[in-house]
């Protein structure tokens, strides 16, 4: 065919059809390459060396030739043939057009080729278009191989009749479907071009790398649907075979322009692997890949570069595969998302199959029993070294930490210890235990010491034994007790303190191990038993005195001799007096109370009768030269002689001291050193000794008056008395001359009363008397008139002189006064008595009074004085005194006047008293009459002569806001009790108090409680507050109940001048009948709350009556607190839509808005019976034109009748096509109707499976949320433990073959019935023919063999240790003969050496004895 042929060929529509479908733009790579970001190959004709692949549903001539025609052929001839049985040819075969002509628009000789489709393709349904180039096509697309298609562009003449759903609108999106009609139209007939770009250029594309632009681009097949023809209308009319041959498809040249699809990761493209055609310009399917990525699309990442997720790359970011880090341990590794994700989106590779014992995710931690070694890299091949436990004290089969990890506290090497185990090897007990045992699952026991009592708290017990090591004063294997004599086990370093009980006080030196508390002897308490229970003492050592006076035998002449008691003179004796002794006299004492055997010193003390400056200058007692040895429940007479001897100068000397002795005493003094606590020669003995001396314990008792004990000597002397008294000796303080049942600690000195004296405070003191309750009384005897200042101790009468009388000889003889210098009293004749001191006259006559009987009595009047020659008279007031009419109480004369002026009694006034005072009343005049008070209650005043009245005593003036005839009401206004003066003025509240009790601002109350009388339900004492349960204080009518709702209140009380109620939750209004603020509902039946999300609404408030709460944009729910249509994420983390959803929202939106315009036709149709669009008018303009051609057709006029034809089927169709439509129209809506029912069932309502399935959905997604990453993890990790025990048990496997070397010195292959042919030695699996297991033997080199020769050389070696333990026993017998005999020998000489000892020790005392004869007789001669 020529060229002219085709530019004149008007049914041949040659149409140029461009689809840019790989980044559509051309877009090249970037400057960069690949190095930086995202790189794509060049684009070309994809359709180039792919024409095996082209495939077209029609093509003309397959079958044989086939004839077709053009329209306005210049040329005269008009038709051709078309012969498609053999591929074009340009020589042999060019009438052939087979759909690969498309590839290339001219063959190699200039020729334009094209692919053309049968003739009349679809006639048919074209009957009703009259364009010239195609009607209707459609591009589409699949992405997987032709399995599924979707559209890319619709194109049409009028798109809104061919595809009326599909918008016309223009694009608005990038990947908008829509119609086009630019490219259908009938100009040009032919050379016409269809172009379609993916890409349009109109819309701008923020991210040309984004997925889902190479989602629209990637595809694997293209496919044009060509729908409906261009027709001249012919067709209509006459379906003959030479109309139809016009009409048919052709294309000059097809150009698909695209590229292989690599997701930006390579920058060309190789030829497919199996593909050998290599035509020029052809684009090829396999890329170059590059960013560590492969496959035919590099749709993955290479091998060992997966510790990134692949991506597509992108402009700035290629999304470089990135090498797994195996540490040299792996060359293999996968991608986990799980793993990803964990490590927050950083790492995901997880190598496979790791090396040199290591394990995890990066071979970066050792396996199981194997630990790094902290001294070499991680990608050392020998990193990994094996765990070396003790199997005694480690667990988990000697496992030991890998690596080390101080939060989770992992050492590297460390074995796992049993739990009282450490040590690297799991081989030592740890601080606080022993034992290390196999057999223990702890491994060692507990040493359980006492960390009291133990030395060092870091190792306490030996680790083999579990001895715990004591402190020095503990004992017990678990350091728990004190030694004997100690207590008060404690965390001091000796651990536990000494008893020191007190040597005396205490039985022992033995006490309490928990408190200390020493084992006391009687009536001695406190811990050391040192101090004394209260009323009880220590006896001192002078505690054994016997006085002279209660001695015998000294001569008659020597009375008693009592010695004035002056305060100068110093009181130096003990007994109630001085018994005389003159030189040659003897006393005799008897003793028979000694309380404890032992040698006591006899000590003399004495006064001597006259005192000189120098009596105090020598000691005033004698010591007997040696002491005597007393004895309990003896009686003894010591017989003493005092008698002057000895030379010129002993007597000189004594005349100094001895003079007439007074009083002797004999005192016994215990030596002290002989009691328990000062014998022997220990350090504590001696200490003690040394402190009696040095703080003069024993001289204070030879010094009269004796001083302060020391505080040291009161303890010791203390210690001392509780032994020879077996405790603490009774105070028996006596009841009636002590203060108290209590006495001194040392010496028993009760705390006497005045004038008392002894230690019992039982007697009373020289120069007092009357013992008793209250003590001695001072005998006081006057100096004056007294022979001496003592008295009778009982009655207490002193000795007078001559003329002195009186139990003190102080005063004058009767009638006399004034001692020592008495004279007669003066008393004007009317006594005879007078006092003796004063003179003051006693016993007055005659009705006078006075110092001298000088004036009158009370009520008498006169001049008593002896000479006046008056007496005293009566006064009369106005009778006379002593009778019932007198009621003055004295009397005088006024000379002047020479009247008797009375003073009168209370009540009575007048000269004579003859009258009632004021506030009195009476008849005083008369005889036997009174004056008695007025009866007012104290509410008058008594000044006033007129408070009441003076005859009948009613109250006419009261006071206190009293009234009444006795004064005794309040006033009104008041109230109160009159009789006490207490009448208050009524506090009565205006506002509250009812009209009529209140007048001039002032109200009245009632007199006794002073309550209100208030208005109506108001209360309150001063009715100042309305009554419960109401309101409105101050009103006239009172106060208005609250009315409180008595469901939605929570009581019926209220606010006294608002009226709130106090609403429970959720209620508000003054009664609480309204839903409070932020509440809604109906308060008659629930008030909710609204919770209305503060991020999702725009006020708290919601909705009063349905609850629901005003959104904000992006926010949906009842309460905002979901997210809207449109919207995803988490709220209130809200996230827009992308794009894609509104368009699809539209969709759906505008398939609803057509089903509501059908639902409306069809509504419409039902009422009126009308179908819309098809009026009455073209219906009679049909039935106008029907009639015409029956008219025509009855003058067979053919050309008018094909004229109404061709232009009646239109509106015939369309009659029919309505009368179709409508019926089906009906079915569908019923269809619709019923399809609406069972919609709205399943989607509205709270059942319904749609609401049921999006809470369900929602649970489930919280649940994968809450899960997810933990999930991930754990599938990781069980992966990760799997892929493990499989290398584990591969591993074993190894291990178990090499252990049958090792073991049984072969391997183990056992069979089905596990014999082992192969193996003598045998090994795992392995049995004989009895069922035996079998493992080494003899020419076996295994270990199992080898402990049979050990076993065997043991046994031997055990009947040798038996026999030598044998041998070994009969010597030990020998040696502990041996060792009894030298043990019974060292007792024999440990015996004779304690009898040396007592002997030494009797001797030594023997000579501190003769040494001390010695001094005593060397002192008695000087």
């Amino acid at each position: 065919m020529s060229d002219s042929k085709y530019d004149n060929h008007n049914s041949f529509y040659p149409v140029f059809l461009t689809a840019l479908v790989a980044f559509g733009q051309d877009v090249p790579s970037g400057p960069h390459g690949c190095t930086e970001g995202s790189c794509y190959p060049a684009t070309g004709n994809l359709l180039i060396g792919r024409a095996v692949n082209l495939t077209a549903s029609s093509t003309c001539g397959l079958d044989g030739p086939e004839h077709y025609c053009i329209v306005s052929h210049l040329q005269s001839d008009k038709c051709f043939k078309c012969n498609s049985q053999h591929r074009y040819d340009p020589y042999h075969h060019r009438n052939s057009h087979w759909i690969e002509n498309v590839i290339y628009l001219m063959d190699s000789n200039g020729d334009h080729t094209w692919w053309q489709s049968v003739n009349g393709l679809c006639a048919c349904v074209l009957c009703t278009y009259s364009t010239f180039r195609p009607a209707a096509m459609i591009i589409e697309r699949s992405a997987d191989f032709g399995r599924t298609w979707r559209p890319y562009r619709y194109f049409a003449h009028n798109c809104t009749k061919i595809f009326p759903n599909i918008p016309a609108n223009g694009l608005h999106h990038i990947n908008d479907v829509i119609c086009e009609e630019r490219y259908s139209d009938i100009e040009p007939s032919t050379n016409g071009e269809v172009i379609y770009k993916v890409l349009d250029p109109a819309i701008h594309v923020r991210d040309p790398y984004s997925l889902d632009i190479q989602e629209l681009l990637r595809i694997t097949n293209l496919r044009i649907n060509f729908t409906k023809l261009n027709t001249l209308g012919d067709d209509l009319l006459d379906r003959r075979s030479d109309v139809l041959q016009k009409y048919y498809y052709a294309i000059y040249e097809l150009v698909v322009r695209g590229s292989c699809f690599c997701y930006g990761h390579a920058s060309e493209c190789a030829p497919v692997p199996g593909v050998n055609i290599r035509e020029s310009g052809m684009i090829h399917g396999r890329c170059v890949c590059k960013h560590n990525t492969e496959g035919l699309n590099c749709e993955r990442c290479r091998d060992f570069h997966n510790d990134l997720p692949w991506r597509p790359a992108e402009a700035d970011n290629p999304h470089t595969c990135r090498e797994c880090n195996c540490n040299s341990h792996s060359n293999q590794c996968h991608f986990d998302m799980a793993v990803y994700l964990a490590t927050g989106n950083v790492s995901g590779g997880v190598c496979d199959d790791c090396q040199h014992n290591t394990m995890g995710r990066n071979c970066e931690t050792c396996k199981p029993f194997y630990y790094k070694d902290p001294l070499k890299d991680i990608r050392d091949p020998r990193v990994c070294i094996a765990c070396d436990c003790d199997p005694v004290g480690s667990l988990e089969g000697g496992v030991c930490d890998s690596h080390t990890d101080p939060d989770m506290g992992m050492i590297t090497g460390q074995c796992r210890c049993k739990v009282n185990v450490k040590g690297m090897r799991c081989d030592d007990c740890k601080e606080g235990y022993y034992g290390l045992s196999q057999n223990d699952p702890l491994g060692c026991q507990p040493c359980n010491c006492d960390p009291r009592g133990i030395i060092m708290m870091g190792a306490p017990c030996d680790q083999i034994s579990g001895d715990c090591s004591c402190k020095r004063y503990v004992t017990g294997r678990y350091c728990n007790q004190c030694l004997p004599e100690y207590w008060g086990l404690s965390n001091d370093l000796a651990g536990c303190r000494p008893c020191d009980c007190d040597f005396g006080g205490a039985m022992n030196n033995r006490c309490m191990m928990d408190n200390g508390q020493c084992d006391c002897r009687r009536h001695l308490i406190g811990r050391q038993c040192s101090e004394v229970q209260p009323g009880y003492f220590c006896a001192p050592l002078d505690y054994y005195k016997y006085e002279a006076e209660d001695a015998t035998g000294h001569s008659p002449s020597d009375t008693a001799l009592p010695v004035e008691r002056t305060p100068s003179h110093m009181v130096t004796w003990t007994g109630p007096g001085f018994a005389r002794v003159k030189d040659g006299a003897g006393l005799v004492f008897t003793i028979d109370n000694i309380p404890y055997a032992m040698e006591y010193d006899i000590m003399i003390r004495y006064e001597p009768e006259v005192l000189s400056m120098c009596s105090f200058c020598f000691p005033r007692y004698i010591q007997m030269p040696r002491p005597f040895c007393f004895e309990p429940s003896n009686r003894y007479v010591v017989a003493i002689r005092f008698q002057r001897h000895g030379n010129n100068a002993a007597q000189k000397y004594n005349s100094k001291l001895l003079k007439p002795l007074l009083s002797p005493q004999l005192v016994l003094i215990p030596k002290y050193t002989e009691l328990p606590g000062f014998q022997g020669n220990d350090a504590e003995a001696e200490h003690r000794q040394e402190e009696m001396v040095r703080y003069m314990c024993l001289d204070s008792f030879m010094i009269t008056p004796m001083p302060a004990l020391a505080e040291m000597c009161s303890k010791l002397i203390c210690s001392i008395s509780s032994i020879i008294h077996d405790g603490a000796l009774p105070c028996q303080c006596d009841p009636q001359g002590s203060l108290s049942g209590e006495c001194e600690r040392v010496g028993g000195q009760c705390r006497c009363k005045p004038n008392v004296m002894g230690r019992r405070c039982d007697q009373c003191a020289p120069g007092t008397y009357g013992f008793g309750v209250n003590g001695c009384t001072a005998c006081e005897c006057h100096p004056d008139g007294s022979v001496s200042h003592q008295c009778d101790p009982v009655t207490g009468q002193c000795q007078c002189k001559p003329g002195a009388t009186g139990r003190q000889c102080s005063d004058c003889q009767p009638g006399q006064w004034g001692f020592p210098n008495c004279s007669p009293c003066q008393c004007n004749g009317h006594t005879d008595h007078c006092d003796s001191r004063t003179g003051e006259c006693i016993g007055c006559r005659d009705y006078t009074a006075g110092h001298f009987c000088e004036r009158c009595v009370e009520g008498f009047f006169g001049n008593p004085v002896l000479g006046s020659g008056e007496h005293c008279r009566p006064c009369p007031c106005p009778g006379n005194p002593g009778t019932d009419h007198f009621n003055g109480i004295s009397c005088q004369a006024d000379h002047t006047s020479n009247q008797i002026i009375c003073n009168c009694q209370q009540g009575y006034t007048g000269s004579r008293c003859d009258q009632c005072a004021p506030g009195y009343f009476g008849n005083p005049e008369q005889l036997g009459g009174q004056c008695r008070p007025c009866q007012c209650n104290d509410n008058i005043d008594t000044e006033d002569p007129e408070s009441c009245d003076r005859s009948t005593g009613q109250c006419l003036k009261c006071t206190h806001h009293t009234v009444g005839q006795s004064c005794d009401q309040c006033q009104h206004g008041y109230y109160g009790n009159a009789l006490v003066q207490d009448c208050r003025r009524c506090t009565c509240v205006t506002a509250g108090t009812i009209h009529s009790a209140c007048s001039d601002g002032e109200c009245h109350c009632d007199q006794q409680t002073g309550a209100c009388p208030c208005r109506e339900n108001v209360s309150g004492h001063n009715c100042d507050q309305c009554s419960p349960n109401h309101w409105n204080y101050g009103q006239e009518q009172g106060c208005e109940p609250c009315g409180c709702d008595p469901h939605h209140a929570l009581g019926t009380h209220c606010n006294m001048f608002t009226g709130q109620c106090h609403c429970r939750s959720g209620f508000g209004g003054k009664q609480c009948t309204e839903c409070e603020q932020f509440h809604w509902g109906d308060p008659r039946v629930q008030c909710q709350e609204c919770n209305c999300h503060p991020l999702g609404s725009e006020m708290a408030q919601c909705d009063r009556i349905t609850g629901a709460c005003e959104c904000r944009e992006g926010a949906a729910g009842k309460r905002c607190d979901e997210c809207a249509r449109g919207y995803t994420g988490d709220f209130p983390k809200c996230v827009q839509c992308h794009p894609c959803f509104q368009l699809w929202d539209d969709v759906v939106c505008q398939i609803k808005r057509d089903l509501e315009h059908i639902q409306f036709t069809v509504e419409k149709i039902l009422e009126s019976g009308v179908t819309p669009g098809a009026d009455d008018k073209r219906i009679k303009e049909l039935e106008r034109k029907l009639r015409q051609v029956q008219d025509l057709i009855s003058t067979e006029d053919s050309d008018r009748i094909h004229q109404l034809i061709g232009q009646t089927p239109k509106n015939t169709n369309s009659f029919c096509f309505l009368t179709d439509q409508f019926e089906k129209v009906k079915r569908y809506y019923r269809e619709s109707a019923k399809a609406e029912e069972k919609c709205n069932a399943s989607v509205s309502g709270p059942s319904s499976p749609v609401e049921q399935s999006k809470e369900t959905r929602g649970i489930t997604e919280n649940l994968l949320d809450a899960g997810k990453d933990k999930l991930l993890k754990a599938v990781a990790a069980q992966n990760r433990s799997l892929n493990e025990l499989h290398q584990k048990a591969h591993d074993l496997d190894k291990k178990v073959h090499h252990l049958n070397h090792k073991v049984c010195g072969g391997h183990s292959s056992a069979g089905a019935n596990g014999s082992c042919p192969d193996s003598r030695c045998g090994g795992a699996g392995c049995r004989d023919d009895q069922g035996n297991r079998v493992c080494g033997g003899e020419g076996c080199n295994g270990t199992v063999s080898t402990s049979l020769t050990a076993l065997k050389h043991a046994r031997n070696v055990t009947d040798s240790l038996n026999s030598a333990h044998e041998e070994l026993q009969g010597v030990l017998q020998d040696l502990v003969t041996l060792t009894q005999d030298v043990k019974n020998q060292a007792m024999t000489s440990l015996e004779r050496a304690q009898k040396k000892k007592d002997h030494f020790e009797n001797s030594n005392k023997k000579l501190k004895d003769f040494i001390k004869k010695i001094k005593d007789f060397l002192t008695g001669v000087l």
